[in-house]
């Protein structure tokens, strides 16, 4: 017993030092907010104020780069989620030897630093006149985010029961309809999930973005000058709206679930 009283406690233990370890910078970044001090620290204390939302508010600069970030994150969804349901419909097809080598060059742009995708996204496209942009950048992005979509619709397809899409066939209906009505609806929460994943890969990517934004500036790019010319707590109000804004998503997002489960549960 005491073995497993001592297994248990160092369990909870390092459950705490664990949610600790993660949550304890962000409250210290939202308190930071809230401190007069020009600098984003909360030492030394020099007096609650709330100017930095305003300061917030006045930053032109960071608004155009935030309303950049969600139009490249949208852009990467267009291009990346289709792509990646496709390769992970494509794979699931293939039962030849060559699938183990199809899937490690698919996965590829996943091991490459984000640099040298930047680099060799920009080179590639000037050779056509394209130069950095949002453009650029959505397709920089897009070709190693797609290779996350790929594993998450892949893992779903694998516990797929193939005998459902025979059985349509032979009753007669077309791959389409087999698709539409069979394969995408099973397809669906991984689908949603992968397209969560990759607004959230674009949205917070730095390395590939640098080289490929050109003129143009994301929130993450902006952010990164700041800290060289001046960081104020300002970005810690844009940092504290984000992680509300996020939680209120996932509470209504819980609450959901829970209704739709108890309404299941009530009409069985």
């Amino acid at each position: 017993m005491s073995s497993q009283r001592l297994l248990a406690f160092g369990l909870r233990f390092y459950v705490v030092v664990f949610f600790a370890y993660l949550f304890l910078p962000l409250l210290v970044m939202g308190a930071a907010t809230f401190n007069d001090s020009r600098f984003p620290t909360v030492t030394p204390w020099d007096g609650t104020t709330l100017r930095w939302f305003g300061e917030l508010a006045a930053d032109g600069g960071m608004w155009q780069a935030l309303t950049n970030s969600l139009i490249v994150a949208v852009g990467v969804l267009v291009v990346a989620v289709p792509i990646g349901i496709a390769t992970a419909l494509f794979l699931n097809t293939v039962s030849s030897r060559a699938k183990p080598f199809l899937y490690a060059l698919i996965l590829s742009p996943l091991l490459t630093p984000g640099v040298i995708i930047g680099i060799s996204t920009l080179i590639f496209w000037r050779q056509f006149g394209v130069s950095g942009g949002i453009f650029l950048t959505v397709l920089g992005q897009a070709t190693f985010i797609a290779a996350y979509v790929m594993l998450m619709v892949t893992a779903r397809l694998q516990r797929f029961d193939r005998t459902m899409e025979r059985a349509a066939l032979d009753l007669g209906a077309s791959q389409w309809q087999m698709f539409r009505r069979i394969l995408l609806p099973y397809l669906k929460p991984a689908i949603y999930s992968a397209a969560v994943i990759a607004f959230l890969q674009s949205f917070e990517n730095y390395n590939t973005t640098l080289f490929v934004v050109g003129y143009d500036t994301t929130l993450t790019v902006y952010i990164a000058s700041k800290v060289r010319t001046g960081l104020t707590p300002a970005v810690n109000a844009l940092g504290l709206i984000l992680i509300l804004f996020t939680v209120v998503l996932a509470v209504a997002y819980e609450v959901k679930r829970r209704r739709e489960a108890a309404g299941a549960v009530k009409g069985v």
